[in-house]
């Protein structure tokens, strides 16, 4: 698979050239054609339809030019299927579409393949940056993209806790950031949530924690549920529900994924990560239904689901994040199916009490094609946690609002924090779409790293 930085090259004169055709508008750029572009056209009955590209051959037979019809649904990714179905080569647009920099991002990213097993795709076709595009943002993205991507499409077998750690370290160390781990038995005392959920595992247990940054500048500390594979515990998830949990780790994903986009920018923060990364497996001493376990804020939990796994080791780290009051808190984390029944795989929904916060990620979302939405916090779900013998039940006994009454379960263990926000997301495309090809996928990364930068640089 090429590299970000081999498959968007910097502005060339030498590129081929695209040239789009605007809804309604074929009969102008008819007009600017030479006639052999005219008949060819012609002959090929090409009225730049939407969608539709027409290869033009030059007086020797190679190619001369791309005709291409505007996509139709405004989508600025939808560009990106010609990086897959052009003859290899250098392409540039004549004039640059509306969101120049998308159409750029999107063509990186249709390119992506996952090869690590043997797997591979015709090769992709390049594209000459636009003049006006910062190319070293889109491919920060792009890289970023990639990296989420290859976490999370990398099987259990070779992503376990262990794995996820190394690609943490790889990644801090790459930055000369301060990383420490804390694993296995030394996670009881100050961490026993995580713990408890990872024990059964041949991989132990651990709390990834890194920082970066100047240590005065505004905290902004990241949390990625890291659960590296989710048998649902001993209460067992069906096959169908195990098929695709190698993705369950795909916050922790989409966290480094961030944290890499951060740190390349230089943005003025500190930047402390925190990834709980852990496998819930079955064994004699996997944690049981109607355990309590303590957490490390005090905050007793009965387990009315050993599936429900994922928001007892993000309230250990995130009371640890909450300790030293950062001004921004995010948690991410593939957390409930709740949130794919409501908004769909392409939507995830988010959490938070701060409306100015609010209005900066949907902004963002919208500005960046990384769409996201706003659920409420609705207060008297809390009730749905109501547990006869601990402070909460980790699951209670309804079906209803599972996503919000998560993302009220996590909001307990944050109280000094400036502002906090959770992210339900699904980290994975079913269907492909043009730049997204079917797999791992990285949401809402993208629409974070611009509130942040907005937000302090």
């Amino acid at each position: 698979m090429a590299s970000p930085e081999d498959l968007i090259l910097p502005s060339s004169r030498k590129a081929i050239s695209i040239l789009a055709v605007a809804k309604g508008g074929w009969d102008r750029t008819r007009r600017r054609l030479d006639a052999a572009a005219r008949a060819w056209a012609e002959a090929n009955g090409f009225e730049g339809q939407a969608g539709r590209f027409l290869a033009v051959p030059g007086s020797n037979g190679s190619l001369k030019q791309v005709i291409v019809g505007a996509p139709a649904d405004g989508d600025p990714f939808a560009w990106a299927k010609l990086c897959r179905s052009l003859p290899q080569g250098t392409y540039a647009f004549e004039i640059s579409p509306p969101r120049a920099d998308l159409v750029t991002l999107g063509w990186c990213l249709e390119a992506y393949n996952f090869e690590r097993y043997g797997k591979t795709a015709n090769a992709a076709a390049k594209f000459a940056c636009p003049p006006d595009v910062d190319r070293e943002a889109v491919l920060r993205a792009a890289r970023a993209s990639y990296l989420v991507r290859d976490l999370v499409n990398t099987p259990a077998s070779d992503m376990g806790p262990d794995d996820l750690e190394a690609a943490a370290r790889r990644l801090a160390q790459s930055h000369k950031a301060k990383i420490s781990v804390t694993a296995g038995k030394a996670l009881e005392k100050g961490f026993p949530m995580i713990h408890a959920v990872g024990r059964a595992s041949a991989s132990a247990p651990r709390l990834i924690d890194f920082t970066w940054g100047a240590p005065r500048a505004p905290k902004v500390t990241l949390v990625g549920k890291g659960v590296c594979f989710d048998t649902g515990g001993l209460d067992i998830k069906p096959a169908t529900g195990m098929a695709l949990m190698k993705k369950d780790m795909g916050g922790a994903a989409n966290v480094l994924g961030l944290a890499s986009m951060v740190m390349e920018a230089k943005l003025p923060v500190r930047l402390r990560v925190l990834i709980p990364a852990v496998e819930n497996a079955i064994a004699g001493n996997a944690f049981r239904p109607g355990d309590v376990l303590r957490s490390r804020k005090g905050i007793t939990v009965e387990i009315g689901n050993t599936d429900a796994e994922g928001r007892l080791i993000l309230a250990d780290a995130l009371a640890l994040a909450d300790e030293e009051a950062p001004d921004l808190l995010i948690d991410l984390a593939t957390l409930t199916g709740a949130a794919r029944v409501a908004l769909g795989p392409d939507l995830p929904p988010y959490y938070t009490d701060d409306e100015e916060l609010a209005g900066a990620i949907a902004a963002a979302g919208m500005a960046e094609n990384d769409p996201v939405w706003r659920l409420p916090l609705w207060q008297p779900y809390m009730r749905l946690f109501e547990s006869a013998v601990a402070d909460l039940n980790n699951a209670g006994d309804s079906g209803f609002a599972g996503s919000i009454t998560a993302a009220l379960f996590l909001r307990r263990f944050v109280e000094k924090a400036r502002a906090h926000v959770h992210f339900d997301v699904f980290a994975w495309t079913p269907t492909p779409r043009p730049g997204r090809p079917k797999g791992g996928e990285a949401q809402a990364m993208r629409a974070l790293f611009t509130v942040i930068k907005d937000r302090y640089a």
